[in-house]
C-alpha cells in the first residue's frame, strides 16, 4: 500500500459588502502611522510607514491570523487519524483514501509562493480573508461529501484556501505589530502551529466519538465565519506592489513542485525508476527555466531576489534543514517505540506529546528574545540543543523508561523552539516590507520543502534497512539540525540588513 507522510505538517470580500474599502482603510493607516506609539511600546525605527495596528485592533488581528493558521493546521492533522473511518464509510481501499491528505498537501505546495506573490499586489488582507472563506466553503463541501471522488476534490479546494492561509499569515504579522516587537508576533504564531499540531489527533478523536467523520469538517464552518467577519474589520491594509502578475511563473511553479513531490514521494515508496526520472526530469528542466524567468523578473514569484539578501537566504536554508531534521525523527520516533520498545499507539502518542508541548513555551521566550538578540546565535543555541536531543534519542537502550523517553523528547522541542521564531524573524525582517508576501510564502515553501525532503528519506532509510531503520533515521536527522546549526551560526557574519523590520 502507498502511505504518505508529507503532511506531518486551505471567496471574494464582496461578503463584506458593508465593510470598509480598502482605500478607506489604507488612509486610515497612513493617519495612525503620523501618531505617537502605543504607550509602553517602543517607536518605529527610520521612517517605516506602518508601525503597527494600535491596541486593542493588533489583539483582534492576531486573533483573525491565529484561528486562521489553528484550522490550516488542525484539518491537516485530523484527516491523517480520521482516514480508517473515512475509508470504511465510504467503502473506499486504504491506497485510495490517502489522496483524502496527498490532495490537500499537493494544493498547498503548489500555491503557496503564487499566492504570496498575489499578496504582494493586491494585498496581503484581500488573499487571506479569500483563502479563508474558501477553506470554510470546502470545508462544508468536505462534509457533504458521499463519496472519495468528492471528497479529494473538495479537499484540493480546501488546499488552496488553505494555502491563501498560510502563504501570507506572517507578511500581515509584520503589519499587525510595531518593528521592535516582531519577534513576539512571530513567536505567537510559531506557538499557535505548535498547540494546533499537538493537539490535533486528539481533537479528532474527541470528535469521532461523539459524531461521523463529516463533522470533523463541519466544525470549521462556524469558526472560519466568525473569523472572517472579525478579519473584514480588523487586519491591516498593506502598501500594494505595482508589477504586473506574472501568471506564466504561477504555472510554471506548479509544475516544477508538482511534479518534485510527486516524485520524492514516488522514490519513498519504491516506484518504478524510469517513472520517477522522468518526474525529476520534467521538474529539473521546468525549474531551470522558471529559476531563469524569474531573474529578469521585477518583482519575481520564486524570491530570488530576496535569495540574494544573505540574512534571508541563510535562514531559508537553516529552515529546510531543521524541518527536514524533524520530519525524519517524528516519521521514525513512532516505528522505534512501537517496533523496538514494544509500546502501544497510545503510550506513543502520550511520549510523542514533549515535544510540541515544549514548543508551546519556547517559542514566546524565543519571541521577547529575538527582539534583544541576533538570530543567528539563538538558532545556533536552539539547533544544537536539538542535535543532542536527536543522538539521546538515537542511543537509547533496549528498554528506556518513560521519563528516559520524554525528557529527551522535551529537550528537543527546547531546541526546536528556540529556534523557530528568531528563524522566521529574520527572514521577515532582512526583506524589504513590500516584499513581505515573497518572504512569507518562501517561509511556508522551505517548510514544505524539508518536511518532504525527511518523509522520503525515512522511506527510503527504512527500504534499505527496514530493522535499523528508526535509529539511522534519527543519526541523519542530527546530522541535518547540526548543518542547521552552522548555517545558522553563519549568519553572525552577515551585516544587519537596512531592509530589517
Amino acid at each position: 500500500m502507498r502511505t504518505s507522510f508529507l503532511s506531518s505538517a486551505p471567496s471574494s470580500e464582496t461578503l463584506g459588502a458593508a465593510a470598509v474599502s480598502d482605500d478607506t482603510l489604507a488612509a486610515s493607516g497612513e493617519a495612525r502611522a503620523s501618531r505617537p506609539a502605543d504607550a509602553g511600546q517602543p517607536p518605529p525605527r527610520g521612517n517605516d510607514p506602518e508601525p503597527g495596528l494600535p491596541l486593542p485592533q493588533r489583539y483582534a488581528a492576531i486573533v483573525v491570523v491565529a484561528l486562521g493558521i489553528t484550522l490550516a493546521v488542525l484539518d491537516s492533522a485530523i484527516a491523517n487519524v480520521a482516514l480508517p473511518t473515512i475509508a470504511r464509510n465510504l467503502h473506499a481501499s486504504a491506497a485510495s483514501s490517502i489522496w483524502v491528505v496527498n490532495a490537500y498537501q499537493l494544493a498547498v505546495t503548489i500555491s503557496l509562493l503564487p499566492l504570496a506573490s498575489l499578496g504582494d499586489r493586491i494585498g496581503y488582507r484581500r488573499v487571506y480573508l479569500a483563502g479563508l472563506a474558501l477553506f470554510t466553503a470546502a470545508s462544508l463541501g468536505c462534509a457533504m461529501s458521499g463519496s472519495l471522488p468528492v471528497l479529494a476534490m473538495t479537499r484540493v479546494i480546501q488546499g488552496f484556501g488553505a494555502a491563501g492561509i498560510m502563504s501570507v499569515n506572517t507578511a500581515l504579522v509584520r503589519m499587525i505589530y510595531p518593528p521592535g516587537l516582531l519577534g513576539r508576533g512571530v513567536s505567537i504564531n510559531a506557538m499557535v502551529v505548535a498547540i494546533s499540531s499537538a493537539v490535533g489527533p486528539t481533537v479528532a478523536s474527541a470528535v469521532l466519538s461523539v459524531a461521523p467523520w463529516p463533522w470533523l469538517f463541519a466544525i470549521n464552518v462556524p469558526i472560519g465565519i466568525a473569523a472572517f467577519a472579525l478579519g473584514m474589520r480588523a487586519l491591516p491594509v498593506n502598501v500594494k506592489h505595482r508589477a504586473p502578475y506574472d501568471y506564466v511563473s504561477a504555472v510554471m511553479n506548479a509544475i516544477v513542485f508538482g511534479f518534485l513531490i510527486f516524485a520524492v514521494d514516488g522514490l519513498g515508496h519504491g516506484e518504478s525508476g524510469v517513472w520517477v526520472s522522468a518526474q525529476f526530469v520534467v521538474a529539473a528542466v521546468t525549474g531551470w527555466f522558471f529559476v531563469r524567468r524569474q531573474l529578469t523578473r521585477p518583482a519575481p514569484l520564486l524570491p530570488v531576489d530576496l535569495l540574494r539578501i544573505p540574512a534571508f537566504g541563510l535562514s531559508v536554508g537553516t529552515s529546510v534543514c531543521s524541518f527536514c531534521a524533524q520530519m525524519l525523527a517524528f516519521v521514525s520516533l513512532p516505528f522505534l517505540m512501537q517496533e523496538t520498545f514494544g509500546l502501544s499507539q497510545v503510550e506513543t502518542g502520550f511520549l510523542m506529546t514533549p515535544w510540541p508541548l515544549v514548543i508551546v513555551g519556547a517559542a514566546p521566550l524565543a519571541g521577547i528574545l529575538s527582539d534583544r538578540y541576533p538570530a543567528g546565535i539563538l538558532g545556533g543555541i536552539g539547533l544544537a540543543a536539538l542535535t543532542v536531543g536527536l543522538l539521546l534519542l538515537a542511543t537509547l537502550g533496549a528498554h528506556p523508561s518513560a521519563v528516559d523517553i520524554a525528557w529527551r523528547m522535551a529537550l528537543c522541542g527546547a531546541g526546536f523552539g528556540m529556534f523557530q521564531s528568531p528563524n522566521n524573524r529574520q527572514m521577515l525582517a532582512s526583506a524589504p516590507r513590500e516584499r513581505s508576501g515573497g518572504a512569507s510564502g518562501m517561509l511556508g515553501t522551505a517548510r514544505l520543502t524539508g518536511q518532504t525532503l525527511g518523509a522520503a528519506l525515512v522511506a527510503l532509510i527504512f527500504g534499505v534497512s527496514p530493522h535499523q531503520g528508526p535509529v539511522i533515521a534519527l543519526y541523519l536527522a542530527a546530522g541535518f539540525s547540526m548543518l542547521a546549526a552552522a548555517v545558522s551560526l553563519l549568519r553572525l557574519r552577515q551585516p544587519a540588513n537596512s531592509a530589517a523590520a
